[in-house]
């Protein structure tokens, strides 16, 4: 039994499907059983087909072991009569469409049996993808370690019992990277507030995210309740500032309306 599936079509390689075909190559997927369609391939892209001879865009394709669907979402109708013609009966669908069902896309793929549906993040590009997913019950034990290898090869990867959670996840870690960024964004205009330059603010707020990042990212084993706790001193500057924010319409009330609101847009976009 093989980690990587021997034959992969990727359909949709934009930012997200770019990112984890650059990841999946790196981690050794076998280049000879890509194929990619994408009907506007950026130079990225062309640049990976050109050094890895990936086929891009063939007449005909044949039913491979994993399809993987990183099309935008609000194109499925139109692109479902293709894929349905490259799903066959033994190809596990592997899709990271915002929204959609494993009941909708099994509706337009009828020959294809196994289905999972999953969630990266675009930190995917940087091998630091927060993906999960969830499986139907046709899906194999190969089938389902294909799948943990593709997303572990761009970041860590969970699975969920219930599809239905998909939706928590993409409003949690799909969407949470653009959170981290309004974050930054609003650090750096408090910064000025206080009286630093637009551009010392910006510079020091996204050093701070990214470090800490990188902090949490080295101690695995400790909470971020308990890191938090490690750079506040009692009575002191962060402390004054963690009272704001914990308030009970601080930032964590802020953050719960925010995934709330995610969650049910990912809910809109079924169907």
């Amino acid at each position: 039994m093989s980690d990587w599936p021997q034959t992969l079509v990727l359909a949709g390689a934009g930012k997200m499907g770019g990112a984890m075909l650059e990841g999946w190559l790196a981690g050794g997927l076998p280049a000879a059983g890509v194929t990619i369609l994408e009907p506007t391939p950026s130079e990225q892209i062309r640049d990976l087909v050109a050094r890895h001879g990936l086929a891009l865009n063939p007449e005909t394709v044949a039913a491979p072991q994993t399809l993987v669907l990183a099309i935008k979402p609000q194109t499925l109708a139109a692109a479902a009569p293709k894929l349905a013609s490259v799903a066959g009966p033994k190809t596990l669908v592997v899709s990271v469409l915002a929204g959609k069902t494993i009941a909708n896309l099994q509706e337009r793929l009828t020959a294809a049996k196994a289905f999972v549906r999953v969630m990266p993040n675009t930190p995917a590009a940087v091998g630091r993808g927060a993906t999960a997913g969830a499986a139907n019950a046709a899906v194999t034990g190969e089938q389902k370690a294909w799948t943990e290898r593709l997303m572990r090869a761009v970041g860590v990867f969970e699975w969920v019992d219930d599809e239905a959670l998909v939706d928590a996840v993409t409003a949690l870690s799909g969407s949470g990277p653009a959170y981290a960024f309004a974050l930054v964004e609003a650090m750096a205009k408090a910064g000025e507030a206080v009286g630093l330059s637009a551009e010392l603010s910006m510079r020091l707020a996204r050093a701070t995210v990214e470090g800490a990042g990188e902090l949490m990212h080295s101690e695995p084993g400790t909470s971020a309740a308990q890191l938090r706790v490690n750079v506040t001193s009692p009575g002191g500057t962060t402390a004054a500032a963690l009272a704001v924010l914990q308030a009970p319409d601080g930032l964590e009330a802020l953050l719960t309306r925010a995934v709330a609101a995610a969650h049910r847009r990912a809910g809109e976009l079924a169907g």
